[in-house]
């Protein structure tokens, strides 16, 4: 079965937490778990697709009009408390692998090496009516 696990960062933290902000040291090990991860999840076969995500200042918010016209509004959005960062698509034998996979991702490291803890959440992936998805 097909999860999404979608890596949540919260808005608050973004301009101290943001990894452009981090030493050389902390962002290479960081890329370095993402690396790591991706790689065992690949090789296990459970890897259907991973994407990580712009920040929130290149977020924007489309609505259409009622001339079918589109409304284009900035981000990042005050409302929001946390903005998906990332996501992966793994297709495993059920949500308890899923949720196995979820906790490794949420604890990869911050600054100073220390685990960021990051929601992560997951959602089994919905068949079309056609086929897989």
């Amino acid at each position: 079965m097909k999860y999404i696990l979608m890596m949540q960062f919260k808005m608050g933290g973004w301009s101290k937490g943001n990894i452009s902000n981090w030493t050389p040291e902390d962002a290479r090990a960081n890329r370095g778990f993402l690396d790591r991860l991706n790689k065992d999840l690949a090789e296990a076969g459970e890897l259907v697709s991973v994407v990580g995500l712009g920040g929130p200042e290149q977020m924007t918010l489309v609505q259409a009009q009622k001339d079918g016209t589109a409304m284009v509004t900035d981000g990042p959005f005050p409302e929001s408390k946390e903005f998906l960062a990332g996501y992966w698509i793994v297709d495993v034998d059920g949500p308890e692998r899923a949720h196995q996979i979820a906790a490794r991702i949420s604890a990869l490291p911050g600054p100073g090496g220390a685990p960021a803890n990051l929601p992560v959440e997951v959602r089994p992936v919905m068949r079309a009516a056609s086929g897989d998805v």
